[in-house]
């Protein structure tokens, strides 16, 4: 008898503690099939449909190279920063901006190496009160040299290495 009561014991005790892992279980997550959130899947359905019938009128044309622009501090280059550039343009302007393209890279380096003389790339460089102008005058430029073609210039990415 002196041995069946550990084991009748240790039966209650895998038992009540299995009972209450159960009882402590949380709730399954509801299983969501949209990431962003949303829960109305006709009208993301509608868009998907329209998205579909109108093809779009733009594409994106992807320059090369990066640019690398210095950053000049008391006559020493004190960082340098690292730009990866798109340009969108009407539908079947890939071939112009790639023909072009040494002088777009020559315009696009001015307007940044004036952007940052006049230290646009200082401290808190990223934010849109800062990039606002240098998107504008890249987008001026890009239109003096390919035409009313170029809808946008987008900046795909942006480093500062500081030295």
């Amino acid at each position: 008898m002196g041995k069946i009561i550990p084991i009748i014991l240790a039966l209650i005790g895998l038992g009540v503690g299995a009972g209450a892992g159960m009882m402590l279980q949380p709730e399954p997550e509801p299983v969501v099939m949209n990431p962003c959130g949303d829960t109305d899947t006709a009208e993301k359905d509608d868009h998907k449909d329209m998205d579909e019938d109108t093809p779009s009128d733009t594409e994106f044309v992807k320059i090369n190279n990066q640019f690398v622009v210095p950053v000049v501090a008391d006559g020493n280059i004190s960082s340098l920063v690292v730009m990866s550039l798109n340009i969108e343009v009407d539908l079947g302007g890939r071939e112009t901006v790639y023909q072009r393209e040494p002088k777009l890279r020559d315009e696009f380096l001015q307007v940044m190496f004036n952007h940052a003389n006049t230290g646009g790339f200082d401290g808190v460089f990223t934010q849109s009160s800062r990039l606002d102008p240098l998107r504008s005058a890249l987008l001026e430029v890009a239109q003096s040299i390919l035409g009313p073609s170029v809808k946008d210039v987008l900046v795909t990415n942006i480093v500062r290495q500081d030295t």
